[in-house]
């Protein structure tokens, strides 16, 4: 991620402050690639290296859709990714993690082998003090984003979890439950050690299993974009700047990006991903919209990645401790949805907007809690965010064959 960072901000000029991350579009595909009988016979590097190819093909489809609205215009995109469309797929994003955040509050450690790490007898009284554990990080959280300023001010995700484990750590000590979670046991005991890196293996299943997703994450980043347009023309209202560009002038660019980050991740072994959503909540909590910091960021994150110490403390945080953070950040993803739809002031008394809205809603959060983020479509497991996205785009073409633009 780190790496495909600086490429992205680099090819769009910094001048998107946007971190690329892996998607969650991604996730059944790829499972459901490794798992196939063709791999049944197949090492994990192996099945990794076919999915990287994949992985590679579908930025081709990110880098295309960027160069459409270079040519056409930021309005050709709009046509078929309308406020209707991209601000109900960033409320179904948020919402469709609000059980990962509600789960990961309650959770208690658990190390690579399955096994808790608190005695049987403490699970209940665990599973309380992981409620309070994430409650004093989300509230922790809020009130350091609400009040602190200046410097502080643009801390609180870093602030909260600290008070987080400050308080796990404090309950370890009254109560003998300890909930910072377990190293595995194969944990490296030197300073520095190298990721394993695989080389991409060509095969056309990966291709067809995997690049269709990016679809998907088109109106993912689209919504992304629009978020982020939002967050700094507030931001640079309220402090009488003037601005250079607008942020979602550049979606053409953002889109290219994103796809030279696909190849890039791809290439090294890392997941298919777009711009995190969840960067853009920290942001905005923090009012830093700034390429630089997130340039130093994808630096730490590729020493991170090499410093053992570091990536063993980061792990052993509570994962009630990172639930309370969930709360806020998956939260403020849905709100931007919101946000989006309110920016480009989308008519909700219109049948149309309100068929496209409430079939992506329900398609995205039904496929997900009905089951359990992959729909069973004709023999398919279809990712409901993907699903929702292309039934979305699908029926608004539909719904616009013969409407007259106002």
């Amino acid at each position: 991620s780190g790496l495909a960072t600086i490429c992205f901000i680099l090819i769009t000029k910094r001048q998107i402050p946007l971190y690329y991350g892996s998607s969650f579009s991604y996730i059944a595909a790829i499972a459901g690639l490794m798992a196939s009988e063709a791999l049944a016979g197949a090492g994990l590097n192996e099945k990794i290296a076919v999915a990287q190819f994949g992985i590679i093909m579908s930025g081709f489809v990110s880098i295309l859709a960027g160069f459409i609205v270079n040519r056409f215009g930021r309005d050709s995109i709009e046509k078929v990714l309308p406020a209707t469309i991209t601000g109900p797929i960033a409320m179904v994003i948020g919402l469709t993690l609000a059980g990962t955040a509600l789960g990961d509050a309650n959770s208690i450690a658990i190390d690579t082998a399955g096994t808790v790490s608190v005695a049987e007898a403490q699970i209940a009284a665990a599973k309380n003090m992981a409620w309070i554990i994430s409650l004093v990080t989300l509230l922790a959280t809020i009130l350091f984003s609400v009040y602190l300023k200046g410097f502080l001010g643009q801390l609180p995700l870093i602030l909260g979890p600290v008070i987080g484990c400050i308080t796990a750590f404090i309950i370890k000590l009254a109560t003998g439950i300890d909930l910072f979670k377990v190293l595995p046991a194969t944990t490296g005991s030197g300073i520095f050690a190298l990721p394993v890196f695989t080389l991409p293996k060509p095969t056309w299943m990966a291709v067809a299993a995997i690049m269709p997703i990016a679809i998907a994450t088109i109106p993912e980043s689209t919504a992304h974009v629009y978020q982020l347009d939002i967050y700094v023309n507030d931001l640079a209202r309220k402090k009488g700047s003037e601005k250079k560009y607008n942020i979602a002038d550049k979606l053409g660019l953002n889109l290219i990006g994103d796809g030279i980050g696909d190849i890039v991740s791809g290439f090294v072994g890392g997941p298919a991903g777009t711009n995190y959503g969840e960067n853009i909540s920290a942001m905005a909590i923090t009012k830093v919209f700034s390429v630089y910091v997130l340039m130093a960021a994808s630096v730490i994150a590729m020493i991170i990645s090499c410093f053992t110490p570091l990536i063993n403390a980061i792990y052993s945080i509570p994962v009630a401790v990172i639930g309370g953070l969930e709360v806020y950040l998956f939260g403020a993803i849905a709100a931007q949805g919101i946000a989006i739809m309110v920016e480009k002031k989308v008519d909700l008394f219109s049948s149309k907007n309100i068929a496209v809205i409430a079939t992506i809603m329900i398609i995205g959060l039904g496929g997900q809690y009905a089951f359990g983020g992959n729909i069973p479509f004709f023999g398919i497991q279809v990712p409901c965010v993907a699903g929702a996205a292309i039934f979305g785009i699908l029926l608004n073409l539909i719904l616009s064959i013969g409407s007259k633009n106002e």
